[in-house]
């Protein structure tokens, strides 16, 4: 029953909304509403609707240049509802230390936010 699903990219000058390049914590949240449309795709053969978060915790920040890898499991299934983990993890991160094209991919990477969710596939729309 476990689908998983993982999406990868590098946060831009443009996703920085705060003093020192900082992202909002809600571009995290838009990378699980990603991850969650791809779960319920492949479980459903349907886009689905994100009904609510449970429990979201911002762990660690998230600065422009940090590519971010975003990871989503069904863990629960309903008739029509799906329960879904989420975690977000920085993987690489910039070193304008060195020069400002210079980057190092973590040995460990950080884990930013962490999310319980539910989504909803209507029992009209699954095609699985």
């Amino acid at each position: 029953m476990s689908q998983q699903s993982m999406i990868r990219m590098r946060m831009s000058m443009h996703d920085a909304h705060y003093g020192g390049n900082l992202v909002d914590g809600a571009k995290m949240l838009n990378l699980f509403g990603d991850v969650a449309t791809e779960l319920l795709i492949r479980q459903d053969g349907d886009e689905g609707l994100f009904a609510g978060y449970e429990k979201v915790e911002f762990l660690a920040p998230v600065y422009a240049g940090d590519y971010i890898e975003a990871v989503g499991e069904i863990t629960q299934m309903g008739n029509s509802s799906r329960k879904m983990v989420f975690e977000a993890r920085k993987v690489i991160i910039p070193r304008p230390d060195i020069n400002e094209s210079a980057c190092d991919v973590l040995e460990e990477p950080i884990v930013v936010c962490r999310a319980v969710g539910t989504c909803v596939v209507p029992k009209n729309k699954q095609r699985r």
